[in-house]
């Protein structure tokens, strides 16, 4: 390492920052037990299965965010249908998890969910 300011050397390290996303969200114990799944398949299966998703962010970092943002109950569904939407004959391409879902996607009606995507958004 050299002591000269201008070497590159003493440039500070950025931080590690995972896939998964890190906004706020309220830490009830069906959030945290369901991205803890969801984080065990990312750290066991995930590399046996491969990279095979058609969507970005990935199914599992969907679903991260999904039951992050909206709960273990409509985060699941909505990542349940996600990967359900990603098999053959599926859709593609970028497709993030919304901020605030829309009034008509009652706790009740989970099937309601299946298509919250970006074409619907606007």
């Amino acid at each position: 390492m050299c002591d000269a300011p201008d070497c590159g050397h003493s440039a500070p390290r950025l931080a590690y920052k995972g896939r998964n996303w890190h906004g706020p969200f309220r830490k009830t114990p069906g959030r945290l037990f369901g991205m803890g799944l969801i984080r065990l398949y990312q750290l066991t299966l995930s590399g046996f299965i491969g990279n095979s998703c058609r969507h970005l962010p990935t199914c599992s970092e969907y679903g991260y965010e999904a039951v992050a943002r909206h709960g273990l109950w409509r985060g699941g569904f909505m990542t349940l249908f996600r990967v359900m939407r990603c098999g053959p004959g599926g859709t593609h391409g970028f497709d993030p998890v919304p901020e605030a879902l829309e009034n008509r996607l009652r706790w009740w009606a989970p099937w309601r969910l299946w298509r919250v995507s970006k074409a619907e958004r606007g």
